[in-house]
């Protein structure tokens, strides 16, 4: 099929806007790849405290056989359900190493933390930034120079990002994504929203409510919800940097450990010659535009239009949200998973998961069919689905759709368009995830009521003031403007916790929307929310002009966020500055202090919020 013009138009201006950055990239990509390899370049010395830990049979293949040595570069600790089966992998990736005559080591672990245990905790607040962490620590893992290839090992909403970033800064390496898989299926995400907006009413207790999000969140593998973890594996699949399939099987289910190992085999046949594929040069920007894609046509996380931003300048390719809001305008909404439905990534995973999505899109020709991937078929490669045979690892074409309210094809989508709206206005530029949101409430206007907090709103929420206000104005809503928020600011927290009570007021029949220069979680939902505003209101951007009263309206039709203030009174109206206690409290407690040169340093939301440039 031939490449959609749109498509080719976005790529086009891309690899325009790009050419010296990647150019630049590039130079240094192949500079690397000239060099002799650690073992045999190294200081004897060196080599000696590398090895030192080794088998002696893994010394010899390495330093006299000249064998390939694979860095394993692992996420794993056991408080992430997605990461705990990590624990078991460097084992089997090590036996599989040798089974094919190559040795492979620890080089490092990243930190990764679980935005689901922080959510409205002051620990929220290093999440964006742990994604710059990782990026590090994946960097300082690779920096002992010793290895042919990398393995990465990780699944959740900042690590893979961060491993990614990381890896692109030693893009002559052929690298490969490993991940876990998800949890078997629980209580439905539908029945634990619902438990949680009566939580926030006080019409159940503490018990109860844990009760249900325990029995949502019951074992080993990711949430069973698709936001930003879940997105992450979509994404590796149309990048082509997992084996084909890999994302969405369970870590109980036989084909796991078989998957586990042929990464091991994919990369070392890159190694070996069979294929060249450095992770730098797999990432260009065909491969980002399909990722860019994939997040589109899946109604995946609003967190990616920071995260593949960032992403996309670690391989020297800058995007921005223009590039997401035209190709979201002609790429169909092909799945329908919570928070966008009722199905999660298991049933995702059953009607067809990413293999069908991968089929559908290189079909309707929305995917660059011709670009590099860790295995020789290409993007087609990922347009099938893995399973086993006599205890080997077969693929099959995707086929039909499994189940037609999850997954549809591209020529009878779910909608003709996109799961995200890009909205500009007189309040900066925002995003809004409009796949989730009825179309009766693509457009708010009504009085804002400002918080300087997630938890002012909480309090003003639990006290009745948001219900009285939707009565006592005209339009029966409030727009809740939320600012402070952004990386500068505090880190630009995921603020989560507004969802129930939010609901909760929309549930009422009131028409509530959110305006914030923070995140909102990969799995929210129904509210209308403008997020990611952009300049942040710390960084003196327009948010910090909005006062309560003022008509506010987000219109994700025309894709526009404006307030409805006179020009005049509008441009002389004074910035408010941060309250002097939430300065002081921002930044205190928790190893806050230790980001304060990543608060100082970080770009704009739609720049990637990147730490390091």
């Amino acid at each position: 099929m031939k490449l959609h013009p749109i498509v080719e138009a976005v790529t086009r201006r891309i690899r325009e806007r790009s050419s010296a950055t990647r150019s630049a990239y590039l130079e240094q990509v192949d500079a690397m790849a000239a060099r002799p390899p650690g073992a045999q370049s190294m200081g004897c010395a060196n080599v000696a405290h590398a090895f030192a830990g080794l088998p002696g049979a893994d010394r010899i293949r390495i330093v006299e056989q000249k064998a390939p040595n694979v860095a394993i570069v692992t996420a794993y600790n056991d408080v992430l359900s997605a990461h705990a089966p990590l624990a078991r992998y460097p084992d089997i990736l090590k036996d599989e190493a040798r089974r094919q005559g190559a040795t492979a080591q620890v080089a490092g672990g990243v930190p990764a933390m679980c935005d689901g245990v922080t959510q409205g905790a002051p620990g929220m607040e290093l999440s964006l930034f742990s994604r710059d962490a990782i990026a590090q620590g994946t960097a300082i893992a690779l920096s002992h120079d010793m290895f042919d290839a990398a393995l990465l090992l990780g699944v959740c909403d900042k690590i893979v990002p961060g491993l990614l970033i990381g890896a692109l800064h030693f893009g002559h390496l052929p690298m490969v994504f490993v991940p876990a898989g998800p949890m078997t299926s629980g209580v439905s995400n539908n029945d634990k929203a619902k438990v949680r907006e009566q939580a926030a009413q006080g019409l159940v207790g503490r018990q109860e409510l844990l009760a249900a999000e325990s029995a949502a969140y019951h074992g080993e593998g990711t949430c069973t919800f698709y936001g930003t973890a879940n997105s992450n594996q979509m994404l590796l699949e149309a990048m082509g940097l997992h084996v084909p399939g890999t994302a969405f099987i369970n870590p109980g289910d036989a084909e796991r450990e078989l998957l586990t190992r042929e990464a091991m085999r994919t990369v070392l046949e890159i190694t070996k010659g069979q294929r060249f594929a450095p992770i730098g040069r797999v990432v260009d920007e065909r491969c980002i535009v399909n990722a860019m894609v994939a997040l589109l046509a899946t109604g995946g996380s609003t967190n990616h239009l920071i995260h593949w931003v960032a992403v996309a300048r670690a391989a020297g390719i800058v995007i921005d949200w223009n590039d997401f809001s035209e190709l979201s305008g002609v790429v169909p909404l092909l799945a329908r998973v919570y928070p966008n439905g009722s199905a999660d990534v298991n049933q995702f995973q059953a009607a067809g998961g990413p293999g069908y999505v991968i089929a559908e899109l290189l079909k309707a020709g929305l995917m660059h069919g011709d670009v590099l991937t860790v295995r020789n078929e290409g993007p087609q490669a990922f347009a099938r689905i893995p399973r086993v045979e006599a205890g080997q690892l077969v693929w099959q074409d995707a086929g039909e759709s499994g189940d037609l309210s999850v997954l549809r094809p591209a020529d009878a989508p779910f909608s003709s368009t996109g799961g995200l709206k890009l909205l500009a206005g007189n309040l900066g530029r925002s995003v809004i995830k409009v796949s989730a949101v009825p179309e009766d409430r693509h457009v708010i206007e009504a009085p804002a009521r400002v918080f300087d907090s997630q938890e002012a709103l909480q309090q003003a929420f639990k006290a009745g003031e948001l219900d009285r206000l939707c009565e006592e104005n005209a339009s029966g809503g409030v727009v809740c403007v939320v600012r402070w928020q952004g990386p500068r600011a505090n880190g630009m927290p995921e603020l989560h916790k507004l969802t129930p009570p939010l609901a909760v007021l929309q549930g009422r029949g009131y028409k509530v929307a959110l305006v914030t220069d923070g995140r909102m979680s990969g799995a929210s939902g129904k509210v209308p929310a403008a997020i990611h505003v952009s300049p942040e209101a710390s960084a003196g951007g327009p948010l910090a002009r909005v006062q309560d009263g003022d008509l506010v309206r987000l219109d994700a039709t025309s894709g526009t966020l404006a307030v409805l203030v006179d020009e005049d009174e509008w441009s002389q109206r004074p910035a408010a500055t941060m309250p002097q206690a939430l300065r002081l409290a921002n930044g205190q407690g928790f190893g806050r202090e230790l980001f304060a040169g990543f608060r100082r340093h970080a770009l704009s939301a739609e720049e990637g919020a990147c730490t390091w440039l």
